[in-house]
């Protein structure tokens, strides 16, 4: 059974703009549209190396055992440039206010987020909670304590 989440729009959120939606029968992530309020309906330009919180003009209720994670749109990353500071960002189950995007320029142009624009996206996924336990030694493995590029480079 997929998980229903209910979206609520924000007060002067424009809600003409389409609620999250999947672009094809086999996407993993819905998109997200910025939606200014009317006094910034014009948009904002991200100057290279400039972040800025976009919003969504939604609050949702995702069900307990959820979680909805914030992705970047690949097309956008390509072509501009543009990143998710946080990414993937984590929306909790008891989060009920405004969702927003940050958004980072990492290219080399400014880049203008227009009102409407598909910015981001979001997958929902379950959340398994752990029980942390102190221990006074942890199992030992192979790769023990290497990372960051410690199990080598491709030959």
């Amino acid at each position: 059974m997929r998980p229903r989440i209910a979206v609520q729009w924000v007060e002067d959120a424009d809600r003409s703009l389409p609620l999250p939606a999947y672009q094809t029968s086999g996407a993993a992530g819905a998109d997200l549209c910025a939606n200014f309020g009317p006094s910034d309906r014009g948009g904002v330009e991200l100057a290279p190396g400039a972040r800025a919180l976009i919003p969504t003009g939604l609050r949702m209720a995702i069900p307990s055992g959820y979680e909805v994670q914030i992705r970047p749109r690949s097309g956008l990353a390509l072509r501009h440039g543009i990143a998710l500071v946080n990414s993937p960002g984590t929306i909790d189950s008891d989060y009920r206010g405004p969702v927003g995007v940050i958004l980072l320029n990492t290219g080399s142009e400014a880049f203008r987020v227009a009102h409407g624009d598909r910015v981001a996206q979001m997958v929902v996924a379950p959340v398994v909670r752990a029980e942390f336990d102190l221990a006074g030694e942890l199992p030992v493995t192979e790769r023990g304590a290497g990372g960051f590029g410690s199990t080598g480079a491709r030959p």
